[in-house]
């Protein structure tokens, strides 16, 4: 799936691509708000992108290309504009503590 949408006039794109119900790959990501092996919750420019399953896992995470690879079983995939409904610390602000 790729979206693309104007926000103040910049074209702002995301690829999403879920193989398998295994393997999610997902670009244009600002940050990763919150994860564990059920949930993981995204920012991006088009709004919160929430990923739900089972033993999930960040398998890799590019920060110079926004770019997070998730690896687990994988049972839906939702966006939102509200904020998570857990708020926690970013990982990057735990990172670069």
């Amino acid at each position: 799936m790729i979206e693309e949408r104007k926000q103040n006039n910049i074209n702002v794109m995301q690829n999403v691509v879920l193989e398998n119900r295994e393997r999610l790959n997902v670009t244009g990501i600002n940050d990763i708000l919150s994860f564990d092996d059920q949930v993981v919750i995204l920012s991006t420019d088009l709004g919160m992108l929430t990923i739900k399953g089972s033993e999930l896992k960040i398998n890799k995470l590019n920060i110079d290309e926004s770019e997070v690879k998730i690896e687990g079983n994988i049972s839906s995939i939702s966006y939102s504009q509200d904020s998570p409904e857990r708020k926690s610390e970013s990982i990057f602000s735990k990172i670069f503590k």
